[in-house]
């Protein structure tokens, strides 16, 4: 029978856990601990969206926004029209000083999702 845990040798389950885990660590403010039960996830699910975007978020929250920008490009590969994930990313760019990239995914997370935060930071007017 052919081994389907993933490349850990973990159960699926044990991976849900981790990801539930990691969700509320990072609630908690804990963005390093998530990062750490997110990285074997991926490891056995390099696929798993979900997993990446909450890792993504984790590194933004410790302010590791070199892997936080990979992350979030990563998910925006597979999901063009993941209205957060090009808010974030936009994020990401703006705390490195990257107003230009930052301004283009504040406008395609609006035009995407007309939520407020989107709009007002997408700055139509300037």
């Amino acid at each position: 029978m052919p081994d389907t845990s993933g490349s850990t040798g973990r159960s699926p389950e044990t991976h849900v856990i981790d990801f539930r885990a990691a969700e509320q660590l990072l609630a908690a403010r804990d963005p390093r601990g998530a990062v750490k039960l997110l990285d074997g996830v991926i490891a056995a699910y390099p696929e798993n969206t979900a997993a990446r975007l909450l890792r993504a978020r984790a590194f933004f929250a410790a302010a590791q926004l070199r892997p936080a920008e990979l992350e979030f490009t990563i998910v925006l590969e597979r999901e063009p029209d993941n209205a957060f994930a090009h808010f974030a990313l936009a994020r990401t760019y703006e705390r490195q000083g990257r107003a230009d990239q930052a301004k283009r995914h504040f406008r395609l997370a609006a035009a995407l999702d007309p939520n407020p935060q989107y709009l007002k930071a997408a700055r139509f007017e300037s």
